[in-house]
């Protein structure tokens, strides 16, 4: 199926350029289906993953419809947690960065209310928050819900089961009848539907599901790092690996074009595809990667469509694809022709999350290594080396270099001094001595996942509120998420008893949730934490 590109459809050019800026060629399948329908002011019920680009598919309409000159708000999405909030905010300014006057505010527990009473007083359009902190500011008086043109449901079966119902209906209820409702959810169950009929005129159903694809034979790893450390680290692969032909994709246009500088910087033979070059130029490039003028193609996924070279031996996802089913297309450029493949994924921050859904997607466990260090790299290439110079010494014909060789033995150097220097230079030569050092990967520190339970044990804590007061686990979760910075994959098991709960958190984060949750309210009941004593097994 031909995908539409931006410039199809009729956007303001502040919002083109924002587009632009960040580098987005082409829609995803629920921002091709969306868009053009929530540009026309039309209702819509969306299902569809997380990292499908629903974001851009409902922010780039909002962005649209907002007017810059008016100080009030005009769109309200809401979210299930701080994380997914800032987030979505982070995307939505960006997006809009160009549209003059726009402000768009993250409204979320945990975080002073001060500071969100000041931004909001100077005014802001658009507003993306977690239930219970909208519900908040709206008891104030200062979210005004009067001018509200267009509300968003981001993720709202995940609201549904973190018990937000009731918060969501009573946020619904103070809107304007006159408005754009939007609702996204991952899955479809009948409460939801049910639910959105009550809000929603005539809505569009939208479905984007996952094409069942084959998952290429190739060897699949991941690491994870800082965003700083990916050039030096995809130096150090291939430097390690010596691969033919190598694969990189970029998420964006931009991104190629800056990895591309930096790598013929580091004096690699690599070049950079995207939409933006014209059909000679892209004829140019390819032409060289399949004569190996070039050994590195640096590419977008739309540029890399319909790309067919046999010998590509190693695939880098450089930045983690917006879309499962971009995984499988990346990785399937190797191991063509029966030949065997690696691909290795470059996971920095929150692209754990997309990881994790790319092994549910594809069924795949796909293996997590170590950063490789400068060590790593010297004693491989040694090993490497020393079969080459075998090899060679095996081959004979070696006449013409004994007698230079020779001529210094003469001169009273060792046979040993001589080779060595020659190993120097050829090391020298193949860019060994040109890696930069990096603290945490090279000086025995190597970096663990932040996503990874346990990285440090994990401690109990006791809270007053137990299953009496009508309190589930998905209360306690709800609370946590809400009102502190962990992330929904570290909290560990929660034991509800009649009056108390016990709840397992990394070690790391123990105090600064205690601290962060003590008086704040669970279904209405203000809580006291503490530490609680390890569980006896």
């Amino acid at each position: 199926m031909e995908k539409l590109r931006f410039e199809e459809i009729n956007l303001s050019n502040e919002i083109k350029k924002g587009i632009q800026e960040l580098g987005f060629e082409e829609m995803t399948p629920i921002q091709a289906k969306s868009i053009p329908l929530l540009l026309k002011g039309m209702d819509i019920i969306g299902q569809a993953q997380t990292g499908t680009g629903k974001t851009a598919a409902f922010g780039i309409p909002i962005l649209e419809m907002c007017d810059s000159e008016e100080r009030n708000i005009q769109a309200l999405v809401l979210c299930p947690t701080r994380e997914l909030s800032i987030q979505v905010a982070e995307e939505v300014s960006k997006l809009g960065r160009f549209k003059k006057g726009l402000q768009v505010l993250p409204v979320y527990g945990g975080q002073p209310i001060e500071r969100q009473l000041r931004a909001l007083k100077k005014g802001v359009q658009i507003v993306i928050g977690t239930p219970g902190r909208v519900i908040d500011h709206i008891r104030r008086k200062t979210i005004r819900t009067d001018n509200i043109k267009m509300m968003v449901l981001d993720e709202a079966d995940e609201m549904f089961d973190m018990g937000f119902r009731d918060d969501i209906e009573l946020v619904m209820n103070t809107l304007p009848k006159e408005r754009q409702t939007i609702f996204f959810s991952a899955t479809m169950p009948h409460e939801i539907v049910r639910f959105a009929s009550k809000y929603q005129k005539d809505p569009e159903m939208i479905k984007v599901v996952h094409k069942e694809l084959t998952v290429p034979k190739v060897e699949q790893c991941y690491f994870e790092l800082k965003e700083h450390m990916k050039t030096e680290i995809l130096s150090r692969l291939i430097d390690m690996h010596n691969p033919k032909l190598t694969i990189v994709f970029c998420n964006t246009k931009k991104r190629v074009d800056e990895l591309t500088t930096e790598l013929q910087g580091r004096g690699y033979f690599a070049d950079g595809l995207h939409g933006d070059l014209k059909q000679p130029q892209r004829d140019t490039v390819m032409g060289k990667f399949r004569k190996g003028t070039i050994d590195i193609l640096v590419a977008t996924d739309v540029a890399a469509r319909g790309l067919d070279v046999d010998n590509v031996d190693l695939v880098v996802n450089y930045d983690m694809p917006q879309d499962e089913e971009y995984y499988v297309h990346r990785i399937g450029r190797t191991a063509r022709a029966g030949r065997a493949g690696v691909a290795f994924s470059f996971v920095a921050g929150r692209d754990i999350y997309k990881l994790k859904d790319i092994q549910k997607y594809t069924k795949t466990k796909i293996e997590r290594r170590d950063l490789p260090t400068l060590k790593d790299i010297e004693e491989r290439y040694t090993l490497s080396m020393l079969e080459k110079i075998k090899e060679e010494v095996d081959r004979g014909e070696l006449s013409k270099y004994e007698k230079i060789v020779d001529s210094l033995l003469q001169d009273d150097y060792t046979s040993i001094d001589i080779a060595a220097a020659l190993l120097k230079f050829y090391m020298q030569e193949n860019r060994l001595d040109g890696h930069e050092e990096l603290d945490m990967v090279d000086k025995g520190n190597k970096s663990k996942s932040r996503g990874c339970k346990n990285t440090g044990g994990m401690v109990r804590l006791y809270i007053n509120i137990g299953k009496r007061k009508g309190v589930s686990p998905r209360h306690i979760l709800s609370a946590l998420l809400q009102e502190t910075n962990l992330n929904k994959n570290l909290v560990g098991n929660i034991d509800m008893f009649d009056k108390f709960t016990f709840v397992e958190v990394p070690k790391e984060y123990g105090k600064d949730v205690v601290s962060q949750l003590t008086d704040k309210r669970i279904k209405g009941t203000r809580v006291k934490v503490e530490i609680a004593n390890p569980k006896t097994r």
